[in-house]
């Protein structure tokens, strides 16, 4: 298989969900995890709850070199669904490193998406 192939996301590849996993094809190891998310032009979409949109300017962050990432705090929403020991120590981990607008944010769309989650007491 060439290195250069292009796969196209056709209708079918995108419907099986929202995580796409590339991996070398000559060791099979995993190298690139990617999110598709929903989005409307220019504005993000929560797949947890669509009332929630957001301009990607606010969900997309940029290390020092210009890599791409995911707002820590959205980061930490999408992690509520599950209630897993690495969840909660990432949780834990990531608290202290948010700045006040970041817990307010993270707080208020935890509160809608998964009212009364236990991570919420953390927050306040």
């Amino acid at each position: 298989m060439a290195s250069d192939h292009l796969w196209e996301l056709t209708p079918e590849v995108s419907g099986l969900g929202h995580q796409t996993w590339l991996r070398d094809p000559s060791t099979g190891n995993f190298l690139v995890d990617v999110d598709r998310e929903p989005h409307d032009g220019p504005t993000w979409i929560c797949r947890r709850d669509p009332s929630i949109r957001l301009a990607y300017s606010s969900v997309i962050r940029h290390t020092p070199d210009g890599v791409p990432l995911l707002a820590p705090e959205l980061a930490l929403l999408f992690k509520a669904k599950a209630n897993r020991p690495k969840d909660q120590q990432d949780f834990a981990g990531a608290l202290p490193l948010l700045d006040g607008a970041q817990r307010r944010n993270l707080a208020e769309l935890l509160a809608h998406v998964h009212p009364g989650h236990s991570r919420l007491t953390g927050l306040r």
